[in-house]
């Protein structure tokens, strides 16, 4: 028996399995567009993560074998150890530097520095970017090299000098807050530095060690 009723001609719908081909297509081309868009934009973000690594500072105390440093402020020179600060209180102004190391791969640029005294020395946070001192001189410590951080306090009015100054004098310990950034002003990064007192026969000598680094303009992995 045949399957179709005699006189029945098949005929082939070519322009309806024309429009499900294109469909088939346009469905194929739309998956492959929104991969490489996906694939560009994950590339994108890759180089943009590697060109900021590239830029980005990191400090922390500078190696024993570093060179001796000759530092100046405007009144007062000082030679300033590797790996150490110097912490000075001189005809009643307080001076104040840490030799450094950047061990990151950008220009460091300091932009101010925040201090904590007496109780607050084991503070756990750092306070708002707006509440730290600017720095009023322009100072760079290169990649991979090593460099230097220096501020003065001259004035007795001073919010910081009182408490300050009695750590000086009696050899306690007490805590800088670095703010810094790359050389374009971005990638900003908090690096707190305890400074130890270690007296040494008559001198006492004081030691940065480095605590923690907060980034301020990208997600802290803390």
């Amino acid at each position: 028996m045949a399957p179709y009723p005699a006189g029945v001609l098949l005929t082939t719908d070519w322009a309806t399995i024309a429009t499900f081909a294109t469909a088939v297509g346009t469905l194929v081309l739309a998956f492959a567009t929104f991969a490489a868009v996906h694939s560009a934009n994950r590339a994108a973000r890759v180089a943009e993560a590697a060109f900021q690594a590239n830029l980005r500072p990191v400090l922390v105390p500078s190696r024993l074998e570093d060179p001796v440093q000759k530092i100046r402020w405007i009144d007062h020179w000082a030679l300033l150890q590797p790996a150490q600060g110097d912490v000075e209180l001189v005809d009643g102004s307080i001076y104040l530097a840490i030799s450094l190391r950047n061990v990151g791969a950008g220009l460091a640029v300091p932009i101010g520095w925040y201090i904590f005294t007496g109780p607050e020395f084991r503070v756990v946070d750092h306070v708002e970017p707006e509440q730290f001192r600017m720095q009023q001189r322009d100072l760079f410590v290169g990649a991979g090299d090593f460099g230097f951080w220096q501020a003065a306090i001259r004035e007795v009015s001073d919010p910081y000098y009182v408490a300050l100054s009695k750590d000086v004098r009696d050899g306690e310990a007490f805590t800088i807050d670095l703010l810094y950034g790359d050389h374009e002003g971005g990638q900003r990064t908090i690096s707190r530095f305890n400074m130890v007192p270690v007296r040494a026969e008559e001198e006492l000598r004081w030691f940065p060690t480095i605590v923690r680094h907060w980034n301020l303009d990208r997600p802290d992995p803390r």
